[in-house]
């Protein structure tokens, strides 16, 4: 089964293995998209809405990995819809790409090469330059903003 983001329907995506999505997928459509997944759907895609334990579950892997800022509401329930239906989510957002990654979920991109490795991002201060593991919006230490940083 594959798990449909915004971007399948965009790029007119297709594939002969089952398809799920997520209502929120379909608000974010407008015009001749909106109506591919109408269209999908009345041919057999299942519209799922993920449980809130698997939405916890991602939550949790993203604010682990330091994407959980970069992460819609739809992105988290996308990423728990494929979770929960051990399927592989289709998408080309790398921050999805990478908590799938850290999920044991399959990530199959669309218009763009996929992630080549999951990352564990880091926070650096702006003004003291230290860098931490856990993100927070002010450095402890100083007070500063903190900006995700790239850990190689």
């Amino acid at each position: 089964m594959r798990v449909l983001d915004s971007s399948a329907f965009i790029h007119e995506y297709h594939t002969e293995e089952p398809t799920a999505s997520i209502p929120e997928v379909h608000d974010e459509l407008s015009g001749g998209h909106a109506l591919r997944f109408d269209a999908m759907e009345g041919s057999g895609m299942h519209v799922h809405v993920p449980a809130e334990d698997a939405i916890r579950r991602v939550e949790r892997a993203a604010r682990e990995s330091g994407d959980a800022d970069e992460l819609s509401e739809t992105d988290i329930r996308l990423v728990a819809s494929a979770f929960e239906l051990d399927a592989t989510l289709v998408t080309d957002d790398y921050a999805m790409q990478n908590v799938a990654e850290r999920l044991d979920v399959d990530v199959e991109p669309i218009a763009r090469e996929g992630i080549t490795e999951e990352r564990e991002w880091l926070f650096q201060c702006t003004g003291c330059g230290r860098t931490f593991e856990e993100e927070a919006d002010r450095c402890p230490i100083c007070g500063s903003d903190l900006t995700r940083k790239n850990p190689s």
